[in-house]
C-alpha cells in the first residue's frame, strides 16, 4: 500500500485537516497511507490529501461503485455499522470505534420511515475534515432502507479525549488501556490539540 503511485489524470483532491479543495495534476507521485471506507489518504511532497473512490482510477485501482441501499429492514445495528464505515482520513479507525460519535437518536416518522439524527465530535475543534466527516455519515446514513431524513451536528461539549476510544481502537493506535500512548505511536497519532 506504501508503495509510490503516479497519478494518471488530474485528480480532485482534499487537503487534509484543512479540508480545502485542491487539484493534484497528472505525475504527481503520491504514497497511500490509508484506505479504508470509499476513499484514500495520501502523501506527497506538498502534504496529505483525500482522494475519493469515485477517483481511484487516478491511482491506477478499481473505482468504487456507489452502492445503494439493500432492501431490508431498518434497524439501530444497521445504522451504526454504516456508521462503522466512515472513517477519519488521518487515524485508521472508524468514527465510531474512535468515540467522535456522542448520540444517535431514531425517530419514526409519521408518513413513513425515520429520522436519524447524529450528534458527533472531532478529536480537535480546528479540524477543517468536519464538513467532510458529516456529508460522509449523511450520505451512508441515507442509503439505509428505512432511513428518509438525516440529521447529523458537530458539538464539541464535552470534548473529545482519548478516553473515549474503544478498547480495540487504543489497541490499534499503541495506546495502553490506561490511556498513555506508546512512544512508537505517539508522533504519527499523537491526539491534536
Amino acid at each position: 500500500m506504501n508503495e509510490p503511485k503516479t497519478l494518471s489524470r488530474d485528480c480532485e483532491v482534499l487537503e487534509i485537516p484543512s479540508g480545502i479543495r485542491h487539484v493534484l495534476p497528472m505525475g504527481t507521485v503520491v504514497r497511500i497511507s490509508q484506505a479504508l471506507g470509499d476513499s484514500y489518504t495520501v502523501v506527497t511532497a506538498q502534504g496529505m490529501y483525500r482522494i475519493e473512490g469515485k477517483d481511484a482510477d487516478a491511482l491506477g485501482l478499481p473505482v468504487h461503485q456507489k452502492t445503494s441501499a439493500q432492501p431490508g429492514t431498518f434497524s439501530e445495528e444497521a445504522v451504526w455499522a454504516e456508521l462503522r464505515t466512515v472513517f477519519d482520513p488521518e487515524i485508521p479507525v472508524n468514527i465510531v470505534d474512535l468515540g467522535l460519535i456522542y448520540s444517535c437518536a431514531i425517530t419514526p416518522l409519521q408518513q413513513a420511515g425515520n429520522r436519524v439524527e447524529i450528534k458527533m465530535t472531532l478529536t480537535a475543534p480546528g479540524c477543517g475534515m468536519a464538513g467532510v466527516l458529516k456529508a460522509d455519515i449523511e450520505r451512508k446514513l441515507a442509503r439505509l432502507p428505512g432511513v428518509n431524513e438525516v440529521s447529523v451536528e458537530v458539538v464539541f461539549d464535552p470534548p473529545w479525549d482519548p478516553g473515549r476510544m474503544s478498547e480495540a481502537a487504543k489497541l490499534q493506535l499503541g495506546f495502553d488501556l490506561d490511556f498513555s500512548p506508546s512512544p512508537s505511536v505517539l508522533p504519527i497519532y499523537k491526539p491534536r490539540s
